[in-house]
């Protein structure tokens, strides 16, 4: 039997602490901060130990009222600089939209494009070459150009389905463009399992989840194509593929492969349930809220309603409460032995995460698989995956993110880039940094 790649448990290299330790973007203490020691290719380098031939070196890390909060999405502009997308906080209202430069030393440089935004989290430029964002309810494009960009802030897509709701589980909005210029956006589930408070189902007539009508969804709204140099979008949107708890993570193969890994349910357990990534096919139906691993009906609905048998089942697992935030493919010239491999960032607060991966594609960007691996756990050792379950093959790019006392705090990984020379940027909100991978 097969074995998929062995996630390394934690060792870091000495480091030493330097300059003042942030403030956390939540509270305010000087907590998460990333010491330095050396260098990684012009940027101080982490004690974070990565994989051979690898560094983490860190961008900037916010301690001050300048640069984004909580940042999550990265662009990089034709000149250099980058535009972040900054949460800003779990409430409607407190995100913005930063450009990133660098002054001759090297420091940071902060302006901020547009405020008072929800929740934004994906920017990406269009089939038009304009840039989009996307807010909790909303898709809309801005031009970071423009003398006053927050004056180009225009709705593209407004009012979509229930993440309008600030409160709900998944508020979250992300994106992607298909080959025809479409938008494929997330609309995740507003709550964790859909049951009610007693913990019964909250099923209609036919025992299906009541939140599936507009939720838990991957739509698919028309390119109507560009008008005076901008791309214009249907409003009305029709269901891509259903049963997903929060796509934040989709991705687009060049072939027309459209990828999908699910942050799955938040059962008290760590060791379940698992992860997943998902092939997205037109009307595919994929679990949520019935059905998790490959084929196990999730509490509180019965193995009738679940009909685990007739879900499209995940192209593999992975390790449980991961929480897959990003995936891109990397063909940049910086590491030729990554390129068209799956990059994936694992941001979740337990022991599994706090990782990124590269993990091997076939032509089409789907996952190769194998039967009987292991995935690492913090602080040390490894555990199995379920019986004759297919996980990833590939590896680890930073195994060694684990929190380490006055060292590093444990990665929080969202949203990668790869830039012009062919570095891969990585925000880190929790920690209130953008670091790069870079070779030493």
């Amino acid at each position: 039997m097969k074995r998929s790649f062995l996630l390394l448990g934690l060792s870091v290299a000495a480091g030493l602490m330097s300059g003042g330790a942030p403030a956390d973007a939540q509270t305010g203490s000087p907590t998460r901060a990333y010491a330095t020691s050396g260098d990684c290719a012009g940027r101080p380098a982490t004690t974070v130990r990565t994989a051979p031939g690898l560094c983490l070196g860190l961008v900037w890390q916010g301690a001050g009222r300048e640069g984004p909060r909580m940042p999550r999405g990265l662009m990089q502009l034709a000149d250099g600089d980058w535009l972040v997308t900054d949460l800003g906080g779990w409430e409607a209202g407190k995100g913005a939209v930063w450009r990133l430069s660098f002054a001759a030393d090297g420091a940071a440089q902060w302006r901020r494009l547009a405020r008072g935004l929800s929740m934004p989290h994906t920017v990406a430029r269009g089939p038009d070459g304009r840039v989009y964002v996307s807010e909790m309810n909303r898709i809309l494009t801005l031009d970071p150009e423009a003398a006053d960009p927050a004056a180009s802030v225009r709705t593209v897509i407004g009012d979509l389905p229930d993440n309008r709701l600030h409160d709900n589980r998944h508020p979250l909005s992300s994106f992607v463009f298909d080959g025809n210029g479409d938008l494929l956006v997330n609309v995740g589930a507003p709550s964790d399992r859909c049951l009610d408070g007693a913990g019964k189902p909250r099923a209609d007539a036919r025992g299906a989840c009541v939140e599936e009508g507009v939720t838990a969804q991957v739509r698919r709204h028309a390119y109507l194509g560009a008008h005076q140099g901008e791309g214009r979008w249907a409003e009305e949107s029709r269901v891509f593929a259903s049963g997903l708890r929060n796509s934040i993570a989709l991705v687009r193969h060049p072939s027309g492969t459209v990828l999908q890994a699910e942050n799955s349910v938040d059962l008290p357990t760590p060791e379940h349930p698992f992860d997943e990534v998902n092939v997205l096919r037109q009307g595919g139906h994929y679990g949520w809220p019935y059905c998790v691993d490959l084929s196990t009906p999730l509490p509180g609905w019965s193995a009738r309603q679940a009909r685990c048998g007739e879900r499209d089942r995940p192209v593999a697992l992975l390790p449980p409460h991961a929480a897959p935030l990003d995936m891109i493919y990397y063909e940049g010239a910086m590491f030729p032995e990554l390129r068209g491999r799956l990059l994936m960032t694992w941001h979740g607060y337990r022991r599994t995460a706090g990782r990124i991966t590269a993990v091997e594609t076939d032509a089409r960007g789907v996952p190769l698989t194998d039967v009987g691996g292991r995935y690492a756990i913090y602080p040390r050792g490894s555990l199995g995956y379920p019986a004759g379950a297919p996980s990833v093959k590939g590896r680890v790019l930073t195994p060694g993110w684990d929190r380490v006392s006055g060292r590093q705090p444990r990665g929080s990984p969202v949203v990668m880039a790869v830039a012009a020379d062919g570095s891969i940027w990585v925000t880190d909100d929790r920690s209130r940094a953008i670091l790069r991978i870079a070779r030493p």
